[in-house]
C-alpha cells in the first residue's frame, strides 16, 4: 500500500499497473494476489486507509474541550497538521474523488458523507444549533466539510505564507458560513421562497 501512495503522488490510480505497484513494493504480482484481488480492492483499502487517519484526527479533536471555545481557527489547525502528516492520503484523496475509477469515487463520496454526518452530530453541541434540525445540520456540515475538503487540497502544496493565507481565507469562509448560520431560519427561507 505505502508503494501505491509513492506512485500516487505523481499519478492517478487508474493510470498505475499492478506490475508498477509490485516493482515499486519489491515483490512479485503473485504475491499481490495474496493480499487483494486486484487492483481495485488495493484502492479500496486505500481509501480506508485515508479516512482511518482522518477519523482518528477527529476523535482527537473531539476530546479536545478547547474546541468549541474557539471552533474555526483550531479546527483548521488540526486540518493543517493533518494534510502536513498524511500527505500522501490527502493528495490520493483530492485526486480520486473525481477520478476515472467509479467504485473509488463513491466510497470517498460515502466517506465524505460519513465526516459531514458526523460534523452535523458535533454542531449540536453549539448552544446556536442545538434547536435546529438535523437536516439542517448535516447541510451546514455539508458546506464546512466541503470547505475543508478544498482547504485541504490546496495546503498540500503550499508553503509558508502561502499555507498561511490559505488558512485565512478558510478561516474567512467558515466565518461566512456560521454567520449565515446565525441567520438562518428554516420557516423564512420557505416563506420568502
Amino acid at each position: 500500500m505505502q508503494a501505491a501512495l509513492r506512485l500516487l503522488s505523481k499519478n492517478s490510480f487508474d493510470s498505475i499497473s499492478l506490475r508498477e505497484v509490485t516493482r515499486a513494493a519489491g515483490v512479485s504480482p503473485t504475491a499481490f494476489y495474496r493480499h487483494f484481488d486486484d487492483m481495485e480492492e488495493l484502492g479500496l483499502e486505500l481509501v480506508d486507509e485515508s479516512f482511518g487517519s482522518l477519523h482518528a484526527m477527529l476523535r482527537a479533536a473531539r476530546a479536545d474541550p478547547t474546541l468549541y471555545a474557539n471552533a474555526i481557527p483550531r479546527s483548521l489547525e488540526i486540518v493543517a497538521r493533518h494534510v502536513a502528516e498524511h500527505s500522501d492520503h490527502v493528495r490520493f484523496i483530492a485526486r480520486e474523488r473525481n477520478g476515472g475509477i467509479r467504485r473509488l469515487r463513491q466510497a470517498i463520496r460515502r466517506e465524505l458523507r460519513l465526516f459531514a454526518d458526523e460534523l452535523a452530530i458535533d454542531l449540536a453541541g453549539f448552544p446556536n444549533l442545538r434547536d435546529w434540525s438535523t437536516e439542517d445540520r448535516r447541510m451546514m456540515a455539508g458546506l464546512i466539510a466541503e470547505t475543508v475538503v478544498h482547504t485541504s487540497t490546496e495546503l498540500l502544496d503550499a508553503r509558508g505564507e502561502a499555507a498561511d493565507e490559505l488558512v485565512r481565507e478558510a478561516t474567512q469562509q467558515l466565518r461566512l458560513i456560521a454567520l449565515g448560520a446565525s441567520l438562518w431560519n428554516k420557516r423564512d427561507s420557505r416563506s420568502s421562497q
